[in-house]
């Protein structure tokens, strides 16, 4: 994937029984074109496949889409290992793989797993001191020796693998920052999309701490979860009464993720279904082969022009 190219995936959250359709679904997309696919990380939930294992699977059994966790529950998983599950797993399927990173949300059952619980300022910081190691710990070179408050590794010699793209489910402010300072993509939590206030107010403080971490801010994508409906007609209203995006033909789809585009700076979309389930196969075409097309010859088309954009400053990536 292109640092410039708008992204379309689709995400699920598979359970121990649905190994075939999960399977099914993510070799249609890799047929289909789709960019990636993700799965949840819930690994208090005995009935949910664990997210790794599941993403060697399927990557293992496709071609050229990638994966990640979305996002990882770091807490659970010691950064210095993951950075070694990831450049594996990258190195495995020639590099398929983004890293979904998150601070941790359901302390709860986090903590019921054994895990030291975090305050949520620690948590951030434990999140960010993982990215930089990860990092640390890909793409060869000398040994690394990290002492961070919260993780440290003597002389461990990193990966001959590049890091992959680390995409981000920060909400606070905190966490916000720290995206802008070392992470490459932000996915907006709550399903939060480019009209909400949760956008509007969030962006902006990635944007600041990238400028003064020296950092391009346009160079961090937004990757929107869109929960949704594919339908055969137009609906009359494409959004509710709070408005929140709920769908539409795929000429209606294609019109407004265009302007996410275009006008938002929107740099990829990962469909989930409307309600809990999962995305159909007959959804999941259409998403592929309608949608996203669509959208992506209207903003080549556009961008060949001379349409102004919005600048990060303006509305931020």
């Amino acid at each position: 994937m292109s640092a410039h190219d708008v992204v379309f995936g689709f995400g699920t959250h598979p359970g121990i029984d649905d190994i075939p359709e999960l399977l099914r679904m993510t070799q249609q997309a890799d047929r289909d074109g789709l960019d990636v696919f993700s799965l949840s990380d819930h690994p208090y939930l005995g009935g949910r496949l664990d997210a790794y294992a599941a993403l060697g699977f399927v990557l293992g059994r496709t071609r050229h889409i990638a994966g990640f966790a979305n996002v990882t529950n770091l807490p659970t998983r010691p950064p210095a290992l993951l950075a070694r599950t990831v450049t594996s797993l990258s190195a495995l399927s020639e590099g398929r793989v983004v890293l979904g990173m998150g601070a941790g949300g359901l302390w709860d059952r986090i903590a019921d797993m054994g895990v030291p619980r975090l305050s949520p300022g620690d948590a951030v910081d434990a999140f960010e001191e993982a990215i930089v190691l990860v990092k640390l710990l890909s793409g060869g070179g000398a040994p690394v020796t990290f002492e961070g408050a919260h993780y440290q590794v003597h002389r461990i010699d990193p990966a001959p693998v590049a890091a992959p793209p680390v995409w981000t489910g920060s909400v606070g402010p905190k966490s916000l920052a720290a995206t802008g300072r070392v992470a490459d993509g932000w996915i907006p939590g709550h399903a939060a999309d480019w009209l909400s206030e949760r956008y509007r107010s969030s962006r902006p403080i990635i944007d600041e701490a990238a400028a003064a971490a020296g950092r391009d801010p346009g160079e961090i994508r937004t990757i929107f979860n869109l929960p949704g409906s594919i339908t055969d007609r137009p609906l009359p209203a494409t959004r509710d009464d709070a408005g929140r995006w709920l769908g539409g033909s795929p000429a209606q789809w294609a019109e407004e993720l265009t302007g996410a585009v275009l006008e938002y700076g929107a740099s990829g979309f990962t469909l989930f279904a409307a309600g809990h389930g999962g995305v159909d196969a007959t959804t999941l075409a259409r998403w592929a082969q309608e949608v996203a097309p669509a959208v992506r010859e209207a903003v080549a088309k556009e961008r060949g022009g001379e349409r102004p954009h919005t600048t990060p400053s303006d509305s931020s990536r």
